[in-house]
């Protein structure tokens, strides 16, 4: 048997409906405090105008992709999703080493009550720089960065 055949690459234009997939179980399922239907009434515009926007790199597992991060405004992580039958696999640190190793400054919002994202987060080095109410949802979010120079971040 060979090994598995694991990469991170930049995700191809006929990839965006596969990341969508994922970004919209994921996202329903990490941030059930939110109504589902704020989040279907997103896709399109996630789908059309963020991540085109974005730089993605996807987390491929024998060519199918498995999660994805986006970085918007050349530090930002706009997303971070794992498809939820692989999350506790370690895709979501991997994604995030592999933009950690080419951003010195990274920075990122999540809401406060998704406890898992911010714990995963500060277990990765990110700190947490303010509160805010997300303007979009009206939600408590937090705003979190992590510097590859900081003695903090080790």
């Amino acid at each position: 048997m060979g090994e598995r055949v694991l990469e991170i690459r930049e995700l191809k234009n006929c990839e965006i409906d596969d990341i969508m997939k994922i970004w919209l179980e994921s996202t329903i399922e990490a941030h059930y405090f939110i109504k589902e239907e704020y989040w279907k009434k997103n896709y399109e515009v996630v789908r059309d105008i963020y991540i085109p926007m974005a730089k993605t790199f996807v987390y491929c597992d024998e060519g199918k992709i498995r999660g994805f991060i986006s970085i918007i405004d050349s530090n930002f992580i706009g997303a971070l999703f794992v498809h939820t039958k692989s999350q506790g696999r370690g895709i979501g640190k991997s994604l995030l080493e592999y933009v950690k190793n080419k951003y010195e400054n990274i920075e990122l919002a999540v809401y406060k009550d998704n406890k898992k994202a911010v714990e995963f987060y500060k277990k990765q080095g990110f700190k947490i720089i303010k509160e805010q109410e997300n303007e979009d949802s009206g939600h408590l979010e937090y705003l979190m960065s992590y510097s590859k120079n900081s003695s903090e971040n080790q």
